[in-house]
């Protein structure tokens, strides 16, 4: 005579056991431990060969070099008026400002657009690297070799392997009498 199925039913303390051991055998450990790092992200950029790193909240937007209309009697570094979405930007050279020497236009130039203290300025970087993320570690009191004019403009650095990024003040820039002195001399 056979015993029904039904009859043969394990007891509910056993059930639960044989459930606690199957969860077991397919449970997931529990995470590891991971050291926390703080990091600062700014957007990547190069002017005459020089790393740079700015504030994100610093730049409002990056374009491709517009087309431009020349302003008479402006500085050289004044690249220009772009009409941008129906706004007029004026275009300024940052290698020019800063070194003296025009910025090569080709297919990596950019412009980095800002808005400081109710100025807003389009600035031609030769070009942008990206989105940038540094741990704190990384911080460098000094900024990296370079031009005194670039120099007014930095506030320390990050190092990164072989590279020494530059950390740029658009609020610096923008403060600075020179740059908002576009007016050439001697030009009515």
């Amino acid at each position: 005579m056979s015993v029904p199925a039904s009859s043969t039913a394990t007891s509910p303390l056993a059930l639960l056991r044989e459930i606690d051991a199957r969860s077991r055998r397919h449970a997931m450990g529990l995470p590891q431990q991971v050291e926390v790092r703080r990091t600062w992200s700014g957007i990547g950029f190069r002017i005459d060969g020089k790393s740079l790193v700015t504030s994100l909240g610093e730049v409002r937007e990056i374009l491709h070099y517009p087309s431009l209309t020349r302003v008479p009697g402006a500085k050289s570094w004044v690249r220009g008026i772009a009409n941008v979405r129906g706004n007029l930007l004026p275009i300024m050279d940052m290698k020019g400002f800063l070194e003296g020497a025009a910025t090569e236009i080709g297919r990596q130039t950019r412009v980095l657009v800002i808005r400081e203290g109710g100025m807003a300025a389009g600035l031609l970087v030769d070009e942008v690297l990206g989105l940038r993320h540094f741990f704190d570690e990384e911080a460098t009191e000094g900024p990296p070799a370079c031009s005194e004019a670039m120099a007014a403009h930095l506030s320390g650095g990050y190092r990164q392997a072989d590279v020494h990024w530059g950390l740029f003040s658009m609020q610096a820039l923008a403060d600075n009498p020179q740059f908002m002195e576009v007016a050439a001399r001697g030009q009515a």
